[in-house]
């Protein structure tokens, strides 16, 4: 079975166990990940799944999918990603990838589009200490130098400067499953996780 699952985050609360101990946890929103398509290395050159969740109405998808939608099973799904597994043949097409394919104190790995911060200077973005808080300094945020005298004469490739920050894809490991409830779609997970609310995020084992 393939140790992956896609859901949406609906944001943060307390969890209490039963010796009156609580932790912060984050809610996730989980959807049956439906397999929709096999690739194998023969056809696509590597082994993989195919899955769609979140159901939506048919009007609201295009006419060259909805072929294969209907292949697994007849519904249409609002978001697809790709799982890579060992074996493709092992799935079916309208197979179900549900939350209950982890468990309750499993360690796992959490991905998602961090928040965007829009544009920031080095001292945000990257944690410059800045220049002299001292009457007549004039560098007080700026980055300070960044080139070179004669050689190469160019600023170097990677050079931390301001930019946009944020809005990229991050990975948070080793965090832990606290409680799920299958009958509810509802995962929580221990600590944070990346993104703001409603971010579609991946869970995968470790």
């Amino acid at each position: 079975m393939a140790k992956k699952i896609f859901g949406k985050k609906l944001g943060m609360t307390r969890y209490f166990l039963d010796e009156g101990r609580s932790f912060p946890v984050t809610i996730v929103q989980t959807w049956p990940c439906v397999v929709i398509q096999k690739k194998t290395k023969t056809t696509d050159g590597y082994e993989a799944i195919r899955v769609g969740f979140e159901v939506q109405k048919e009007n609201r998808v295009k006419k060259p999918m909805r072929g294969q939608f209907k292949a697994a099973g007849d519904r249409y799904f609002k978001y697809l990603r790709e799982i890579r597994v060992e074996d493709a043949e092992q799935f079916e097409l309208g197979q179900e990838i549900k939350a209950d394919t982890f468990d309750i104190g499993e360690r796992i790995k959490v991905s998602g589009k961090s928040k965007g911060r829009g544009f920031a200077g080095v001292i945000k973005r990257w944690g410059f200490s800045g220049g002299k808080k001292t009457h007549g300094c004039r560098s007080h945020r700026v980055p300070g130098s960044i080139g070179m005298s004669a050689t190469p004469g160019k600023v170097a490739k990677g050079k931390k400067l301001p930019g946009r920050m944020g809005f990229q894809k991050t990975t948070i490991k080793n965090l832990k499953i606290l409680d799920i409830r299958p009958e509810m779609d509802v995962i929580a997970i221990k600590g944070a996780v990346p993104g703001s609310r409603n971010t579609i995020i991946e869970i995968s084992g470790i």
